[in-house]
């Protein structure tokens, strides 16, 4: 995601959900922001008892690259697949497309009301946004406070992703006690790669004693040094590892590589490559990239990313006239299916950049965005903004009422999502 920096049913039953007042949400959690305009929702039944207790999410012990710079993550075990059918399975409809939305909650300030909106949704994934400089401890009481209001499947909670933007530099979303000041890409990318690797395996550490499971990095993006800092979303605040293919493909991975080995998943980020465009498309409509091909060599480190088994790839919204000229990224089935997922490969969650507050997608509705984006192939909306979550989710319901192979498609994503949930510890099916 890209920044506005501020300076400093195997049963056909309704499923249970956990229902953890609000009250007590408050007090457990310290942050939202955005004003809220509250929406449909769909309707369940929910389990008014609390939630006696919620797991510690992690992945298995990864095997570390021969190189020490992949970004491998553990192999599904071949209970993977069991327990996530069976999860589905016991879904309501409601609930699959729950888990196609990511919500932002600020960090610092959570707001009562996004947080309904979330719960009454059944989104199974939240976003740390905004900057907090609460430390570790305080952050992981906001998590714990999430986790008690994911859903219930036969009687066994789906737990909540959790995620955050922690790059380095001026895109670090959690500061204070037990947390580091990491340095941004440009400084990252000079450093070795086994450095890089060790220092990152530290910094998801911190991620995850503070109960975040995914962070939404590395920037896989190369800017090249002829446009430098004239391209707005990445070398103006220098996320990028280097202007060349070569140190950005090592330190992506090495930087993957480290938080894998400390049990925190990671996304590589934007694909196609934000590197040649000069806007930002959080803030400015209409990004173009007239350079980028489906060949071009500022695509390798996201092909050697997805080689060595990255979980997530998020797509920007710029438009790319080489590719796809008709369509921005996130709405493009020839780069999202064809290139993404044909050509490259990619089996993991294809995650939006932000679909909920940019600039770059203002002229649709929300129903249209996520429409646009899941028909596309991708899995899973972010969205800054929790208060479009009930029309997009709507959007989609209503259209795998009336499209089979839709509906189809969407249990192909919440198969991919709860896929990653299985590996985080996140999916209890024993």
């Amino acid at each position: 995601m890209r920044i506005r920096v501020r300076q400093r049913p195997r049963s056909r039953r309704t499923a249970l959900r956990a229902g953890v007042p609000l009250t007590t949400l408050a007090l457990a959690v310290a942050g939202c922001g955005a004003s809220v305009t509250p929406g449909a929702t769909t309707t369940s039944l929910r389990d008014t008892a609390a939630t006696q207790g919620t797991p510690t999410p992690g992945t298995a012990s990864p095997t570390p690259s021969p190189t020490g710079t992949g970004t491998a993550q553990t192999t599904p075990m071949a209970t993977a697949t069991t327990c996530t059918d069976r999860t589905l399975a016991g879904m309501t409809t409601a609930q699959r497309v729950g888990q196609l939305f990511m919500g932002g909650i600020n960090a610092a300030k959570p707001d009562q009301a996004q947080l309904r909106i979330l719960r009454d949704n059944h989104v199974g994934s939240v976003m740390l946004t905004g900057r907090s400089s609460a430390g570790t401890a305080a952050t992981r009481k906001v998590v714990d406070g999430f986790r008690g209001q994911a859903d219930r499947v036969d009687g066994k909670q789906v737990g909540l992703l959790v995620a955050t933007d922690q790059e380095g530099g001026k895109v670090q979303v959690l500061n204070g006690p037990g947390f580091s000041a990491m340095p941004n890409g440009v400084t990252q990318g000079k450093k070795s790669t086994t450095m890089l690797r060790a220092e990152a395996a530290m910094w998801a550490q911190q991620l995850k004693r503070a109960g975040v499971d995914l962070n939404l990095a590395p920037v896989a993006d190369v800017v090249p040094a002829s446009l430098g800092t004239r391209n707005i979303p990445i070398g103006s605040f220098q996320r990028e590892y280097g202007n060349t293919p070569g140190p950005v493909t090592s330190h992506t991975g090495a930087f993957a590589a480290g938080f894998k080995q400390s049990g925190v998943m990671t996304t590589l980020k934007h694909f196609p490559g934000l590197g040649q465009v000069i806007g930002n498309t959080d803030t400015t409509a209409n990004v173009v990239d007239s350079v980028t091909t489906g060949t071009s060599a500022s695509l390798d480190p996201f092909k050697a990313g997805i080689q060595a088994g990255s979980p997530f790839v998020m797509v920007s919204s710029a438009t790319y006239n080489k590719i796809d000229a008709q369509h921005i990224a996130a709405f493009s089935p020839t780069v999202i299916g064809q290139l993404l997922r044909g050509q490259m490969g990619f089996k993991g969650v294809v995650i939006s950049d932000d679909i909920g507050n940019a600039v770059a997608v203002r002229s649709f509705t929300p129903a249209q965005r996520a429409l646009n984006f899941t028909s596309a192939g991708g899995d899973m909306i972010l969205t800054v903004r929790p208060d479009v979550i009930p029309a997009m989710a709507q959007a989609v319901q209503t259209k795998m009422g009336q499209d089979a192979s839709y509906r189809a498609k969407i249990d192909d994503s919440v198969r991919r999502i709860l896929d990653a949930k299985h590996n985080a510890g996140l999916l209890q099916c024993s």
